[in-house]
């Protein structure tokens, strides 16, 4: 009895389905749901009830795209898996997929090994990893397979960052081909690196020092452009292709035509795209490097693409890619030379309200907004039905959340360990309440009450759109 949990009164929302029931929670399982009020669900007793009147019951976010503890010029982003996670669940986040990192010269398997001890025994949510291929040789794509039957059963390619992470077209289309082979999936940052390293010398020659040239330099037709690339080669490894943060309105269009023709191609964009602009890049008093990221955000008339792309189902994901790094020391590090700012922004604690936001503001329907943040990529990356929804038999991760509770989204409230948020003064309506992650209560109003390492590592499926 006492390993029982009752959340009774709420609406359940599901990416399928809206229902009011009451939902059992037992051994950190979904044991059942059954209408409120009915005979069944009068009979239930529990250790623990939590009320849900007016609140909807919605599983717990997935954010499928993270990078916690990310080295990345000279510096390393400011949140761990511990302060992350923790953030994560504030957001009413609880699973999160992370990026682990082939070094060049090393072996997928010391990558790998590295981020298992970063996380090991301190995250406060459950959490699975994809890698990130920087040195594509015979080695590493023997590798990719024995990843793929641990459970690691993604990999992240890069066509940006020459001498960091890039990879030539010889080396996507191997991986590809191996990926094709042994059912993993491909995940492309799709940007013409070689190209956009051109234009950044040629501004900084020009004394274009500040942040807004980083969005001006990484063209939206130099997205486009690596997109279509991207999907050509996947048909010709035939080879499923992912492609990550996808901002600009010529990207979404490739990606479109290409599942147009039925092709598995997938998108995913992130909520500084739908929310944010060139306009924050352009703040004065270098106030822009805190929205300096890549792919980079975009002009406000490509907004209304990336949302239409999430209601026809060409974006079938929205994820953060968080990779925080402080105003103070860090993005400072570009000052006088915007190509020196470390890429990146927070916003792991704030996706799920973000979201919500749109739901209220008439862009998708409350149902398309679980899907986009908890079933699809739950789907996506092989974790469904254990994650993203609410059903028997699903882990019990739960979000009890108020529709109607506004809030003002900033740094001195967030728990992102950050000294900024994109979001600054950004009033939002719907915040999260009730927390549960595996059926343990992780965060309760206005307190955290969960604990470092509760999260647990969770091997993944391959692609289940594919099956």
């Amino acid at each position: 009895m006492s390993t029982r949990t009752l959340i009774r009164g709420g609406l359940v929302i599901t990416a399928a389905d809206e229902l009011h029931a009451d939902v059992l929670i037992e051994d950190g399982r979904i044991a059942a749901l059954a209408a409120h009020g009915s005979d069944i669900a009068a009979g239930w007793t529990a250790g623990r009830t939590i009320d849900a009147t007016d609140r909807y019951v919605i599983p717990g976010g997935v954010d499928a795209h993270t990078h916690m503890e990310l080295p990345f010029g000279g510096t390393a982003a400011s949140d761990t898996f511990e302060t992350g996670t923790r953030a994560a669940a504030w957001g009413g986040t609880t699973t999160i997929v992370d990026f682990a990192v082939q070094s060049v010269g090393r072996s997928l398997r010391e990558g790998l090994d590295t981020w298992y001890a970063k996380a090991d025994g301190v995250c406060a949510v459950d959490y699975a990893f994809h890698m990130i291929l920087s040195d594509v040789d015979e080695r590493s794509l023997r590798e990719m397979d024995r990843l793929v039957q641990e459970g690691v059963t993604s990999f992240k390619l890069f066509m940006a960052y020459p001498g960091v992470f890039y990879s030539d077209d010889g080396q996507i289309l191997r991986a590809m081909q191996r990926a094709a082979d042994n059912g993993g999936l491909i995940m492309m940052h799709a940007e013409n690196g070689i190209a956009i390293d051109v234009l950044v010398e040629q501004a900084l020659a020009r004394g274009e020092t500040d942040p807004r040239y980083h969005g001006e330099v990484r063209k939206a037709l130099l997205e486009a452009e690596a997109t279509h690339r991207a999907i050509q080669l996947a048909r010709v490894a035939g080879s499923p292709l992912y492609v990550v943060h996808v901002s600009a309105e010529e990207a979404v269009a490739e990606l479109a035509a290409a599942r147009d023709k039925g092709l598995p191609v997938f998108g995913e964009t992130c909520p500084q795209y739908l929310f944010l602009s060139t306009d924050n890049l352009a703040e004065p008093d270098f106030e822009g490097a805190k929205y300096v990221c890549s792919t980079p955000l975009r002009p406000r008339e490509h907004q209304a693409a990336l949302w239409r792309g999430l209601r026809t189902d060409d974006l079938q994901v929205v994820s953060t890619d968080h990779c925080p790094f402080c105003f103070k020391g860090q993005k400072e590090l570009g000052r006088g030379d915007f190509s020196k700012i470390p890429n990146g922004l927070p916003g792991v604690e704030n996706r799920m309200d973000l979201l919500h936001q749109a739901v209220v503001d008439g862009h998708i329907t409350r149902r398309r907004w679980i899907d986009i943040a908890c079933a699809a990529p739950a789907r996506m990356f092989g974790l469904y039905p254990k994650k993203g929804t609410i059903a028997p038999g699903a882990d019990a991760d739960v979000v009890v959340y108020d529709p109607a509770a506004t809030q003002t989204l900033s740094a001195a409230t967030h728990h992102m360990n950050v000294d900024y948020s994109a979001y600054e003064g950004r009033t939002v309506t719907g915040r999260v309440e009730t927390v549960l992650s595996r059926g343990e209560i992780v965060i309760e109003g206005d307190t955290y009450v969960g604990r470092a390492g509760h999260g647990a590592f969770v091997p993944r499926s391959t692609c289940q759109y594919l099956n």
